[in-house]
């Protein structure tokens, strides 16, 4: 028998009473605040053509890391799920039904998980769905959210009002045209949907097709790459063509935090190194460090609010590398240092009130311990909230516990939703709330913050924080 899908109204608040009570009042002064979403991977062409989604599986599945990763280990292959190798020479599931199917027999994978939270809550309250997804209700679910999306009310710029969302960034490439982004600011939609510059294809020697990418560079911006002032002016003028058409930050997925402030001919003999291709490992990350301070520079010239994404090694799976190509979910978190990592880039902009440099982790050890101090000492560093593994209500909690007592609440920048799965935007947002309003309110309830205090910092949490930091 089916089971009802529930969400219910206290989820993520304390169990004890009193704590319970105050988040209750807390939410309510949030949950129906205007979303911020400054840093996600959404396609921005969905609201420049605004065509409906074409069916549920291709919505929920396909593109959702948090979601094929988990079917993945456990044996499921991906060409079951309709992900498709980059040969095109494997058999891949095109029926959507059958995906879906798929997806519903093994959702139980999900229990206690951040997705299974999410989706149920875009079932219930996107698409009004009563029964928990289950192998006998996959059928009815997948045509209810089927026959939906043939209304014009669940197009993109439709769903982008009803979820009141307020401004929303994509991440985009460097060499990207921004054509999509420019259909949207031409047409007559009020909906602000801008790019964010990803530098990590031009500036990493190591990324995939590096060289291409940097000759790309050359053609795009006018400029002679040949040299190192010139490759620093395709750079400059690159996200000079990016605020035109809305940019407000940089975004940069470094394996690591490694910054380096290196005298002009030392530039100019690493960057030789790098146009002949032939560096060492060790000449590869100084050479990324470096354009991190760089970027630094070019952030305090421009304007952009600059995040920094280190601790991660990417594309771990070989095989899903090379068969699939890059962003499969194979990520895996890596120890992070951050505090001699990030000095040469701090002791030469640390103290520019004018700039702001955004911080992520992956390393849960260095909040308390690197991040918070560091946040709490420089004008320029703010604390991002937790990405990817740890974009969950532990996670989110374990940050606010760490970080609090040292940086405050004003030296974080809110939260953000870093998906490509669009219709999840106001659960993971209403998570982040929840959870905000629940440490709030065990302070409260110790006696630690006055309620009144309490009720100001929620909103700035969910709103005042990341429009400001943003630049939004």
């Amino acid at each position: 028998m089916a089971k009802p899908l529930v969400l219910h109204e206290d989820r993520l608040f304390p169990a004890d009473k009193t704590a319970r009570a105050v988040a209750r009042r807390l939410y309510a002064e949030v949950k129906n605040l205007p979303i911020i979403s400054p840093h996600g991977h959404t396609n921005p062409q969905w609201f420049a053509d605004d065509t409906p989604f074409p069916d549920p599986a291709t919505l929920f599945i396909v593109p959702d890391h948090y979601i094929f990763r988990m079917l993945y280990s456990v044996g499921i292959p991906l060409e079951s799920l309709g992900i498709a190798p980059k040969s095109g020479k494997k058999k891949v599931e095109k029926d959507s039904r059958k995906i879906w199917r798929l997806f519903a027999e093994n959702y139980y994978l999900f229990r206690g998980t951040p997705t299974r939270m999410w989706t149920d809550h875009v079932f219930k309250e996107v698409f009004g769905i009563e029964k928990a997804l289950a192998p006998d209700t996959a059928d009815k679910i997948f045509d209810t959210i089927q026959a939906s999306l043939k209304k014009p009310e669940f197009k993109p710029r439709a769903l982008y009002e009803r979820f009141n969302i307020e401004a929303m960034s994509t991440t985009d490439s460097p060499l990207d045209d921004l054509k999509h982004h420019k259909k949207i600011k031409q047409s007559k939609w009020k909906g602000r949907v801008v790019p964010a510059f990803r530098p990590d294809p031009v500036v990493d020697p190591e990324f995939d097709g590096f060289a291409a990418n940097l000759a790309r560079l050359g053609a795009v911006s006018g400029e002679n790459i040949a040299t190192w002032n010139g490759y620093l002016k395709a750079l400059a003028s690159r996200r000079a063509y990016f605020k035109t058409v809305g940019c407000t930050s940089t975004d940069h997925g470094h394996p690591t935090a490694q910054t380096a402030d290196l005298g002009k001919k030392d530039c100019e003999a690493l960057y030789a190194k790098v146009l002949k291709g032939k560096l060492t490992a060790k000449e590869a990350e100084l050479f990324r460090a470096q354009m991190l301070t760089e970027m630094a520079r070019m952030s305090l010239d421009d304007g952009l609010v600059m995040q920094i994404h280190p601790g991660s090694s990417r594309n771990h799976n070989p095989y899903l590398l090379k068969t699939f190509g890059r962003d499969m979910g194979a990520d895996i978190p890596t120890a992070t240092e951050y505090t001699r990592a990030l000095k040469p880039l701090l002791d030469r902009f640390g103290n520019e009130a004018k700039l702001t440099i955004i911080l992520f982790m992956l390393d849960e050890s260095a909040q308390s311990r690197e991040m918070a101090p560091l946040a709490g000492t420089y004008p320029c560093l703010r604390l991002g909230p937790p990405w990817w593994f740890f974009d969950s209500p532990e996670g989110m909690m374990r940050f606010r516990r760490n970080v609090t007592e040292t940086a405050g609440f004003y030296n974080t920048v809110g939260f953000n939703d870093d998906t490509r799965a669009f219709l999840g935007i106001p659960s993971r947002h209403d998570v982040a709330r929840r959870v905000d309003c629940a440490y709030l309110a065990e302070l409260v309830a110790d006696h630690r913050l006055h309620e009144d205090e309490a009720r100001e910092v929620a909103v700035d949490l969910a709103y005042n924080l990341p429009k400001k930091a943003y630049k939004l």
